[in-house]
């Protein structure tokens, strides 16, 4: 076999993997060595993350990059989760050699239509359809300065979004987005590729649990808005108990909480805590107000915990409908809440689940983004 070698410019440092876009590229990471793939690692860090030494686990080489954090990155026509995310002495190692380079998401792309790469090929790895997300933000934040400058980032992003057209492939991680990056953007091929995740096989209980769970990191506005709504429209007066898992929550979320005798919060809960609560629950709920990408959380929960109520915005072209109760109104949730307690989780179901996200398996599409990439001839 020829060798394989390849440039990942990540847009933070990928471990650890505790949030979504940095999971998909940690694992993405660990399958493409297992696969024989040569990595040579481009991360941008700041402060609270610190260097990574088992990184090297999975990389021939790794390189660190100051982020240009403050004003002075904000004030470019560039969008500023880009123009922080320059270096002269990144672009001089992406030229050692004439290897594939892979931009993980519109962050990383600072350099992709840099002249001294035009020879080269190179693969946008889309994790959201960044214009849209921060839209989305705006219309979430109750802040009037975040609503200002999540309004300003969309605009710039989508201005910005042009450049995707310097890339020779794009990997998107959802069949809608993928639908998207066809319409907008011809000439180029656009794949549809999962997200990496941590999950290597489906390992559900069967039987019962004797709650119902949400996770997600609470810092993130939507992620906060699909709590309240959960807690407000659906769970408030119920008999189930209701427990939410999250980084970081806000006060105020904590004293709502504290108003509803059925709802628990469990603030920034650990990787095998977590894992616990999702395992545990009788049911994981996910909802969003947004349909761009893939949630991650939407994978953890299908890989671990047994029912699973969803609106459509969270399967987003996932194809995974059919492994959960897709419910939009608070009514209807609060209907497929009640149905699911009074059934239990069985053998056929995990049957059904483990065949369904066949498609979600981490050396699968390691091997199938290698025949993407190397194999093109």
């Amino acid at each position: 076999m020829p060798e394989r070698s390849l440039h990942i410019i990540a847009f933070d440092i990928p471990y650890p993997p505790n949030y979504g876009g940095v999971i998909d590229v940690f694992y993405k990471l660990a399958a493409l060595h297992r696969a024989g793939v040569r990595i040579k690692l481009h991360c941008f860090e700041y402060p609270g993350r610190e260097r990574a030494e088992n990184l090297r686990e999975y990389c021939e080489k790794v390189w660190y990059y100051p982020r240009l954090i403050g004003w002075r990155s904000a004030m470019y026509v560039k969008p500023y989760i880009v123009a922080s995310r320059k270096s002269d002495e990144l672009i001089r190692n992406l030229q050692q050699d004439d290897a594939p380079i892979l931009f993980e998401g519109l962050h990383s792309c600072y350099y992709l239509d840099h002249p001294a790469l035009a020879g080269r090929f190179k693969i946008y790895r889309e994790s959201n359809i960044e214009h849209r997300y921060y839209f989305n933000l705006c219309k979430v934040d109750r802040n009037l300065f975040n609503k200002c400058y999540y309004l300003c980032a969309s605009a710039k992003l989508l201005f910005y979004q042009k450049v995707i057209r310097h890339a020779q492939m794009i990997l998107a991680v959802s069949d809608d987005d993928k639908k998207y990056f066809r319409r907008n953007f011809r000439d180029i091929r656009s794949e549809f590729l999962p997200s990496f995740h941590a999950n290597d096989d489906v390992s559900v209980r069967e039987g019962r649990g004797d709650y119902v769970l949400y996770h997600g990191n609470l810092e993130v506005p939507e992620n906060e808005k699909a709590v309240r709504f959960l807690i407000k429209k659906v769970f408030s007066g119920m008999n189930i108990p209701f427990v939410i898992a999250g980084m970081k929550p806000r006060k105020s979320l904590l004293q709502l909480v504290l108003g509803h005798p059925n709802v628990r919060i469990i603030p920034d809960p650990g990787d095998q805590e977590l894992f616990g609560l999702i395992r545990d629950a009788h049911a994981n709920i996910l909802v969003t107000f947004q349909s761009t990408g893939l949630k991650l959380k939407l994978l953890n929960a299908l890989f671990n915990g047994r029912f699973c109520i969803a609106n459509r915005s969270m399967l987003n072209g996932t194809g995974l409908e059919e492994t959960c109760l897709v419910e939009e109104t608070p009514a209807q949730i609060r209907q497929a809440v009640q149905s699911v307690f009074a059934a239990s989780f069985t053998a056929g179901d995990i049957r059904i689940r483990r065949s369904a996200l066949s498609r979600y398996s981490n050396p699968v599409n390691a091997e199938k983004l290698c025949r993407l990439i190397f194999d093109r001839d």
